[in-house]
């Protein structure tokens, strides 16, 4: 008996039509129906938890509302679809290979050169979601893409707990510690959003929420 194939996501039809909307917008040269449906395969891959379809759409609808602060709002959302495009929980080129299909799929579809360029940097900086100042479309991406660290408690603990199954392999102690290394780096960071409105809504919850996890983790 064949296999029954795994439901499409509610939104994958309206995804499909805003990727192509946005291909067609910057100048692709073939028909973009296919590259999209590779990408959502992509998105859609078993072993993802936190980093799937859902999350593609959230940074897709941050991105767009706050494109006012981008230089190439297209860009950006190139760089959205592609930015975990290739996901594998054990490795840690992710965002490497990510940009490698970005130049790869962009190139083939025909658009400008520059344009292919500027995606794969930006896909690139989700690395360490930290633009140089002045980097408007990185710093547009990374806000975008950060956001969730904002969200409500609820939403925040199911976040942490998807991020966790993805890493189902990884012992406690280890992950623990992994884990803590990640917060506390974002802490670090002089500012964790880079926008005007990021950092006037987002700032503040999304430290609370980073310094509640790393305590619960630590104890």
């Amino acid at each position: 008996m064949p296999a029954t194939p795994e439901p499409r996501h509610p939104s994958y039809d309206a995804l499909l039509t805003r990727w192509t909307g946005l291909l067609r917008r910057a100048q692709c040269t073939v028909d973009p129906v296919p590259y999209g449906e590779n990408l959502l395969a992509r998105w859609a891959e078993p072993q993802r938890r936190y980093h799937t379809t859902d999350h593609l759409i959230a940074v897709l609808d941050h991105a767009e509302s706050l494109a006012s602060y981008a230089s190439d709002p297209d860009a950006v959302l190139l760089a959205t679809w592609f930015h975990d495009a290739v996901y594998r929980p054990d490795r840690s080129e992710n965002e490497q290979r990510s940009a490698d299909l970005a130049e790869r799929a962009l190139a083939e579809a025909g658009l400008p050169g520059p344009l292919v360029a500027e995606v794969a940097r930006l896909v690139r900086l989700t690395v360490s979601h930290d633009p140089d100042d002045g980097d408007r479309d990185g710093e547009v991406l990374c806000d975008a893409d950060l956001a969730i660290l904002a969200a409500a408690p609820r939403e925040y603990a199911a976040y942490a707990a998807a991020v966790r199954e993805e890493y189902g392999f990884v012992p406690d102690e280890v992950f623990r510690a992994g884990r803590a290394d990640v917060l506390r780096q974002l802490l670090a960071l002089p500012r964790l959003f880079r926008t005007a409105y990021g950092f006037e809504h987002w700032e503040r919850t999304a430290r609370r929420n980073l310094e509640t996890e790393l305590r619960l983790i630590s104890d």
